[in-house]
């Protein structure tokens, strides 16, 4: 998993409450089993129109947000089944930071096994974010894990909670393989020591 320190993106904003994960990844492209390529699948049914062409109303579809690494987002995103496709899909696409003022539980732990840092922000908060979003062209945020702040260029200077078990994580890019293996040496040596015959 890529460690997450510091991270300054341009923002693509999405004016939806309970976006769930079925609308992140439909269930029709769940049947690969690679953890990669998942990010022409993201938001599939808003993204494209029925003859495949790209909706130019969806959010992402638009061309000042190309290339956006940080979404912002309403109420409750995430909600819906526990797939960690739909994490896949954001991180595929090139998100690093989801930030809105809650999120679903599978969902928000989904993101940090994956790489990618939920940040949940007060309704007004979110309510601010969206109309600097508004009132500025290519709007970029800094997010620092290691400060927990993120910061704006138009003096925007935030503070936001993350577990310390999880950021430390995310500061060293551990999944739940990489936590195991770093008690190899432990490991191997409890299985010689009760190893049969």
């Amino acid at each position: 998993m890529q460690p997450f320190t510091k991270h300054a993106g341009l923002v693509a904003v999405m004016d939806r409450a309970d976006v769930d994960t079925d609308q992140i990844i439909p269930k029709q492209f769940l049947k690969r089993i690679e953890r990669a390529g998942y990010e022409t699948f993201l938001f599939f049914d808003w993204r494209y129109k029925e003859d495949g062409s790209d909706n130019p109303d969806f959010e992402l579809n638009r061309p000042e947000v190309q290339g956006a690494s940080i979404l912002v987002a309403r109420r409750n995103f995430g909600c819906g089944s526990s797939r960690e496709h739909a994490v896949w899909a954001l991180e595929n696409y090139g998100f690093r930071v989801v930030i809105a003022s809650s999120f679903a539980d599978i969902f928000f732990n989904n993101c940090f096994k994956n790489g990618v840092l939920p940040i949940r922000l007060d309704e007004a908060i979110v309510d601010r974010l969206f109309e600097n979003f508004r009132q500025n062209t290519a709007y970029k945020l800094t997010v620092d894990l290691e400060s927990r702040k993120i910061t704006d260029e138009y003096g925007l200077s935030l503070e936001f909670q993350v577990d310390d078990f999880r950021r430390h994580c995310l500061l060293n890019g551990l999944d739940d393989i990489a936590l195991t293996l770093q008690n190899e040496d432990k490991i191997a040596a409890y299985e010689a020591a009760h190893s049969v015959g």
